[in-house]
């Protein structure tokens, strides 16, 4: 499996660049996406989605439905893809640390 270097920090990840396993997940990993998903600066709303996405991941072991992430952080799917440019199941799901979900391309 490919590993990723980044602020000292390793990272083995799948194919689509997902990590493999979710407890290497730290800051440094979402610097690392940050920079090549082209988004700026972290904010608190971000964050919130990110949240949702990991605590939603423990206690169903799948990413939520776009329709439930938007649901769970009151914000529109428009504003989920302005935050996270390559969407909700690429960008956002990466960046938490989940697997690649499912039907996602």
């Amino acid at each position: 499996m490919p590993t990723l270097e980044h602020n000292g920090s390793t990272f083995e990840v799948d194919e689509d660049g997902f990590l493999l396993n979710s407890k290497t997940f730290n800051p440094d990993w979402i610097d690392y996406v940050k920079s090549v998903e082209g988004i700026g600066e972290m904010t608190d709303e971000h964050n919130k989605v990110i949240s949702a996405l990991q605590e939603y991941y423990v206690k169903n072991g799948i990413a939520p439905m776009v329709r439930i992430l938007s649901k769970t952080t009151g914000f529109p799917l428009k504003r989920i893809y302005e935050l996270f440019p390559s969407g909700p199941g690429k960008g956002a799901c990466k960046m938490a640390g989940l697997p690649k979900p499912t039907g996602c391309v």
